[in-house]
């Protein structure tokens, strides 16, 4: 009996061991620890290392925004992101925007080689290797448009001649592929192209009708603007990329020349172009529309390989770019070229521009034959062995700023004609004055050394810099370009030193002959 007791006492206590063991387990399941919700910001999550991963696996498409909280440009789409960020939460559950404040998050920065502000990517089905570029992307409706061509079609498809006149009519831009032949290479570049591009509606045309209505045979891209009475045709043989399509797009939405201000600094950027050509001149000079006419016809020419653009300079909100291509104390008008890439500037001779020299110097750019304006070039090693001696950066302020010698010297752009044509005369008067030990005669080639001094930019030019002088007292040379000339203004400037040393020199004996009689007296 006390066994049979026993028996029933350890199997009780063993059941209710085992009952509360299993109430243990079901509650933890129930308290089972959930990461917290991620941060948000305006419709936008705030992203960080430790919840970036968790973020791409939780969303299937994910349009992150790298940024810095005190860029002004990552400031300007801070509110069309969070807009568009908004719409689409919405609209699809798969879609969700992010954001990373680089300075705070430097190794995601890092990771992803972030190096310009904002800068967006997309990332999709978690694949955190091989994120989207989304560039040129600066409206709430541009962004959306932009995810909905990835998540989609990038075009609709177009059935009637009502439907295609109706479409080219519904936007300021519009952009049309004529597919007579859809087994073709440009029709994957056109879908792909319409991805890149999301600020204007894309459509395709197939059908027989409206290719005989509009007048095309072949397969072909044309880009409407609503303003202007031509569309501008992009042909199969142009296209060997789709970055050959949305290089030639964007180029014909811009006009031939673009005047560059706040507004259209970012289209101006948003082209697929890394060669930019800038004019600097005044609206009000007496020959602005000669220049701009034959800058338009360069521009003509070559399309689609340089980026035109001018810049007004009587607008002082344009500060900051003279003061990028160091346009201060400029006789206009001026061009420079600037490669995006290399951030390689050049300068051409601004009294030449008309459409034969900027042809030529536009050549001469694409052709690798321009060279680039540099802090010096290396200083030559006989630089000081012929009678005009040569001048770069690195070797110029030690010899036009000599204590004891007076320079005068020749800013020459190489390929100038009028430059060319000085030189013999040049040269003869560094021979007049080789063994004087007072003169030097020196020329720099001034497209190739940024020598930190504000000169007129008109080829060639000409500054004397007495001995002992500095930025301040340079001397303009406005003269004759004749050897004659040069020559009296050389010895006019020796005489002029000789006599204000021969009056320093007096002045001094005086007040030393006076010095004396003092002490005589005393």
């Amino acid at each position: 009996m006390k066994l049979s007791l026993l028996l029933l006492f350890f199997a009780l206590l063993f059941s209710f061991s085992t009952t509360k063991e299993e109430k243990a387990q079901k509650g933890s399941k129930v308290k089972k620890h959930k990461p917290p919700k991620i941060k948000e910001e305006d419709n936008v999550l705030v992203l960080t290392s430790s919840n970036f991963g968790r973020a791409l696996k939780e969303n299937k498409y994910l349009l992150v925004k790298f940024y810095v909280a005190l860029s002004g440009p990552s400031q300007t789409v801070k509110e069309a992101f969070s807009i568009a960020a908004g719409q689409l939460m919405k609209e699809s559950s798969d879609v969700r925007f992010g954001q990373v404040d680089i300075t705070q998050e430097k190794d995601l920065g890092k990771e992803f080689k972030i190096t310009e502000f904002p800068t967006m990517k997309l990332f999709v089905g978690g694949d955190r290797k091989n994120p989207v570029d989304c560039k040129g992307v600066r409206t709430a409706s541009a962004f959306v448009t932009w995810l909905k061509r990835r998540m989609g079609e990038s075009s609709v498809f177009l059935n009637t001649t009502d439907e295609f006149e109706s479409f080219i009519r519904s936007d300021k831009t519009t952009v049309v592929g004529f597919f007579k032949n859809l087994e073709t290479k440009m029709v994957e570049h056109f879908s792909d192209a319409a991805k890149d591009v999301p600020e204007f509606p894309f459509a395709r045309v197939s059908k027989d009708d409206i290719l005989s209505h509009v007048g095309i045979t072949t397969n072909m891209v044309a880009v409407y603007k609503k303003d202007k009475p031509v569309q501008y045709l992009i042909s199969e043989e142009e296209v060997k990329s789709k970055i050959d399509l949305v290089r030639l797009i964007r180029t014909y939405v811009m006009d031939l020349v673009t005047e560059y201000n706040l507004e259209t600094s970012v289209t101006i950027f948003d082209v697929p172009i890394d060669n930019h050509i800038l004019l600097f001149a005044s609206k009000k000079s007496e020959d602005f529309r000669t220049i701009y006419e034959n800058y338009e016809q360069a521009a003509l020419e070559f399309r689609g390989k340089l980026v035109f653009v001018y810049v007004d300079t009587d607008e002082t909100r344009n500060g900051r770019i003279f003061e990028y291509f160091r346009i201060t104390e400029v006789d206009t008008p001026a061009i420079r070229v600037l490669n995006l890439t290399s951030d390689a500037k050049y300068r051409m001779p601004a009294d030449e521009v008309n459409f034969a020299n900027l042809k030529n110097f536009c050549q001469n750019y694409l052709d690798g034959k321009a060279k680039p304006i540099t802090d010096s070039e290396e200083i030559p090693k006989d630089w000081e062995k012929h009678p005009v001696k040569v001048l770069v950066g690195k070797n110029f302020n030690q010899v036009a700023f000599n204590k004891t010698t007076n320079t005068f010297v020749m800013f020459y752009a190489p390929w100038s004609e009028k430059c060319k044509e000085l030189f013999p005369v040049w040269e003869e008067l560094g021979r007049r004055y080789q063994n004087h030990k007072n003169v030097t005669i020196a020329k720099i080639d001034c497209t190739a050394n940024d020598i930190k001094l504000i000169v007129l930019d008109r080829y060639p030019f000409f500054r004397f810099f007495p001995a002992g002088s500095d930025i301040t007292t340079t001397i303009q040379y406005t003269g004759e370009k004749t050897i004659e000339a040069f020559t009296e203004y050389v010895e006019k400037h020796i005489e002029s030193a000789n006599k204000n040393e021969d009056d320093q020199t007096s002045r001094e004996t005086a007040e030393n002959d006076g010095e004396r009689q003092q002490k005589e007296e005393l």
